[in-house]
């Protein structure tokens, strides 16, 4: 039995210049790891709230979910869950399902930053 590849998608911070770097590659077919980029760690942190990242534990390679039954799965309420979500969304975590749903196309999620001593 051949096992399915693992789909991880990197969250990272980095530079609008960076992420343009990674675009213009792709564009010139150079393959690209599933890449989200904030451009700073105080956004990141503020967008990936440890609720928030209980709702991706909790999606993570699933199917699309409606944001009622992804509620139920983690006991929250829905309007609670709701707000979260519509975060994921705005910032490209989450995408929106044809059937009125939504997802985390990923089985896993690493985040990927460093602390500097500063200058």
């Amino acid at each position: 039995m051949v096992e399915a590849a693992r789909r991880t998608v990197t969250i990272s911070v980095g530079s609008l210049d960076e992420a343009r770097r990674g675009l213009a590659a792709a564009f010139r077919g150079v393959a690209q790891e599933p890449r989200i980029t904030f451009p700073n760690l105080d956004l990141m942190w503020r967008t990936l709230t440890p609720r928030r990242q209980e709702l991706l534990q909790a999606m993570a390679g699933k199917e699309a979910m409606s944001i009622r039954g992804l509620a139920r799965l983690v006991r929250r309420d829905v309007k609670a869950v709701h707000g979260d979500v519509q975060a994921l969304l705005l910032a490209g975590v989450l995408r929106p399902d044809e059937a009125g749903g939504v997802i985390f196309p990923y089985d896993a999620l690493h985040v990927d930053y460093e602390l500097a001593a500063v200058a």
